[in-house]
């Protein structure tokens, strides 16, 4: 058996040496994302004389998502303001080292959501501002040399969420009163809306996606599953409101976890030139691609043969010839290389985490938990190296959302406690996506139910196996996930021996009340359905029992809780009015509160801070040893 060395938490959870490398349109540079002053930025690279790389953003909160334009002049770039959701939209010149990065949305309180790049509108970017009305985005455009800012189109019916630009004419996608989605073509004389298509708002808590306007603008491929316990790209005819299947897969959902992570890729990979169909990503236990075009077929089997992970961010020049692909994998994480079509060749441009010995690192395996009323949940488990895997401190480590899922790759806390010896279980409880339309609905009402119930049939499960010792077992999360450490703690308090909750809900209703302005049109189709509307007493009052703030007096168990002071969905006041509580009641609480952060914790200083914390507040409680073995 392998010896276990004992890992630094900075080294688990530090930047990455590289991150998010992408070709220029014509394939002679790359940017990608490295530290500036211990914050990611992006820099700038030639592909074929590399070593006059420079930093072209020197942003002090870091950089998550750039883009290349058109013109290879500009390169634009987002960002908020200290955690609060609200993000700019930025230019940098590339052909002036020395000029400022430019502020394209300089609006206080404003968000930019979005970004498109027409083809036939070069020098130009459509975004999303709701910069006339905080509850309303409206369709604009933006000069990327000047910053002149147009109106394509104003949200001034209905309850519009968003826009898709095509080059003919605008459509918003809106909340119907019955929680519905409606796709509508936008009026430009009246203002008004007319529908083309409607969704069911409760098979796609988060809405439809992808939505994607084809090149030619009379379609949008769409993720569908009208008809369909799977969800599948279709092809909607904006003319005729008709839906026509293009791919799916028999067994797998379309992968879109990148509706809720942004940084991950898209289901559709499309022509850089052409914006046609390429492939289309699905996700199982372990990801497949299906490609649609003879070329990228051609591609994708020289590509899948660089790593045994699975193919993550891709990036080609316009001609197809050249690629940079990433790769998910749960031990070596983001190994990334640079491959040319034309000659076959390839070569590693950088392992993210190139400190890390992959054969160090534990293996991440799924596992089936069967629930106590037989539904199957997918999960995974993963089990530290160098130590008999027999009745182990487990960490059950639950995701947020709810509405996205766990997944194969590199999980940085799931690593960490591996390597301190513990279990770690990741459940996809009822409610979850990815895993077909009726497993997420399951999740309709059951919030501290039945998908609580999924959590504790998995501690059983671990328990059963042999794996965990019932004395030492933890739940971990954030967001929804840091509400299920707190209905642990209040539901089930006997079942952990420690909890740690990071930016999660104590109030159910007090946090649909208190959602941002540009998140409350989703509300109807989600929260609503899944959960309640807080403005009718009875179900108001189910929310309340179903809060973790309605059992403050039942926590015994050792709670650690974190939140971000600019958390924009949930507020700091969800996590003051717990501990509050607590204190009251003379029950001692670890709270920290990071000023500056919001609802993700990013500043790499403060990530690490936090999980060492959690490392010495479950090292405690559950009895861990820290040495190297």
């Amino acid at each position: 058996m392998a010896q276990r060395k004992t890992i630094s938490v900075e080294e688990f959870f530090g930047p990455p040496a590289r991150a998010k490398v992408t070709l220029s349109p014509d394939g002679t540079k790359m940017a990608y994302l490295a530290l500036w002053k211990n914050r990611m930025n992006v820099w700038i690279e030639s592909v074929d004389a590399p070593g006059d790389a420079r930093c072209v953003t020197t942003e002090d909160r870091g950089v998550v998502s750039y883009h290349w334009t058109r013109d290879p002049r500009w390169l634009l770039y987002t960002r908020d303001q200290g955690g609060d959701e609200n993000m700019h939209l930025y230019r940098v010149d590339l052909a002036d080292p020395d000029a400022p990065a430019v502020d394209l949305t300089p609006y206080p309180g404003v968000r930019s959501m979005g970004l498109d790049l027409p083809a036939g509108r070069p020098g130009t970017v459509i975004t999303q501002l709701n910069l006339r009305d905080r509850a309303r985005f409206d369709l604009v455009e933006l000069d990327i040399a000047t910053g002149a800012l147009s109106t394509l189109a104003q949200s001034s019916e209905g309850n519009v969420g968003g826009w898709l630009h095509s080059e003919r004419e605008p459509f918003a996608v809106a909340t119907t009163a019955e929680g519905d989605l409606e796709l509508s073509r936008w009026d430009a004389a009246t203002g008004a809306l007319d529908p083309v298509a409607r969704f069911a708002g409760g098979d796609s808590p988060l809405g439809v996606y992808p939505m994607e306007v084809t090149p030619d603008g009379t379609g949008v491929w769409l993720g569908s599953n009208r008809g369909s316990d799977r969800l599948r790209v279709a092809r909607l005819d904006l003319a005729t409101g008709e839906e026509h299947e293009v791919d799916s897969h028999p067994s797998y959902d379309l992968d879109t976890r990148a509706q809720v992570f942004p940084a991950l890729p898209s289901p559709l990979i499309r022509c850089r030139r052409t914006g046609e169909l390429l492939g289309v990503r699905y996700l199982g236990e372990r990801q497949v691609i299906h490609a649609l075009d003879p070329h990228f077929a051609a591609v994708l089997e020289n590509l899948e043969k660089l790593s045994d992970g699975d193919l993550a961010a891709l990036s080609s020049d316009e001609s197809g010839q050249r690629w940079v692909a990433a790769f998910t994998h749960d031990r070596d994480p983001g190994v990334t290389y640079l491959y040319d079509h034309t000659t076959g060749e390839s070569r590693l441009l950088h392992r993210a985490k190139p400190h890390l010995d992959p054969e160090s690192l534990a293996p991440m395996r799924p596992v089936s938990i069967t629930s106590r009323d037989g539904l199957t949940l997918p999960s995974y488990l993963t089990l530290p190296v160098g130590v008999p895997a027999s009745r182990l401190p487990l960490v059950l480590f639950v995701h947020g959302g709810p509405w996205t899922r766990d997944s194969w790759g590199y999980h940085p806390a799931a690593q960490l406690f591996a390597n301190r010896g513990c279990a770690v279980l990741q459940v996809n409880f009822r409610g979850s996506t990815g895993y077909g339309k009726a497993f997420t609905r399951a999740g309709i009402g059951e919030f501290a139910g039945k998908m609580h119930d999924d959590l504790i049939d998995g501690v059983r499960w671990a328990v059963d196996q042999g794996y965990a010792d019932p004395d030492r077992v933890a739940i971990v999360g954030g967001s929804y996930g840091g509400y299920a450490a707190l209905v642990g703690v209040t539901f089930t308090p006997d079942v952990f021996a420690a909890a740690v909750d990071v930016v999660g809900i104590s109030d159910l209703a007090n946090f649909m009340r208190s959602q941002p302005d540009f998140v409350k049109p989703m509300l109807a189709y989600n929260w609503f359905t899944y959960v309640g509307d807080p403005a009718d007493p009875e179900q108001e009052a189910d929310m309340l029992a179903r809060s973790p703030i309605s059992r403050v007096d039942r926590i015994r168990t050792p709670l650690m809780v974190v939140h971000g002071a600019n958390d924009a969905r949930v507020v700091l006041a969800e996590s003051d009015q717990l501990v509050e509580a607590l204190r009251e009641r003379g029950v001692p609480v670890e709270y920290t509160v990071m000023r500056d952060e919001g609802h993700a914790i990013e500043n790499p200083e403060n990530v690490i801070a936090l999980y060492t914390a959690a490392e010495r507040f479950l090292a405690e409680h559950l009895r861990l040893e820290t040495h190297d073995a």
